[in-house]
């Protein structure tokens, strides 16, 4: 049996909580808080402690998919970033920038947020930028 105990950071919030992941035979059996983690000092809230589920989960997507006709079908990241890419772009060009609205999550860093709003401000040329978790 391999086991390890890998430290790393929490990816439900921006808030940073570290936790450990517990690994037997290459597959992650559970969560444990980090102790030594300034941010939540040996805590974790309930989707912290269960951070580990989603990642085996046989339903878990792992390639992009890109609507063709009725359904989808998987496509390479080139695929779908030039398609995501070329959409916007003709949605800019077709009704200006402030057509395009962009929507920004809480379980993003605050830097991936604040790169999410440059973008929108300096790349697309539009103010509409929110945030699921303002208050």
């Amino acid at each position: 049996m391999d086991y390890r105990s890998v430290l790393t950071t929490c990816p439900y919030c921006g808030c940073g909580c570290g936790l450990y992941l517990e690994v037997v035979d290459g597959r992650i059996v559970q969560t444990l808080p980090s102790k030594t983690s300034p941010v939540n000092r040996g805590r974790l809230c309930i989707k912290g402690w269960n951070a580990h589920e989603f990642v085996h989960h046989p339903r878990r997507l792992t390639r992009p998919l890109i609507r063709r006709g009725d359904g989808q079908v998987e496509a390479s990241w080139d695929e779908a970033l030039d398609a995501v890419a070329s959409e916007l772009k003709r949605i800019k060009e077709t009704y200006g920038p402030d057509s395009v609205a962009l929507f920004s999550s809480a379980k993003c860093t605050n830097e991936e947020n604040y790169l999410l709003q440059k973008f929108a401000r300096a790349a697309i040329g539009t103010n509409n930028v929110d945030h699921c978790a303002r208050l």
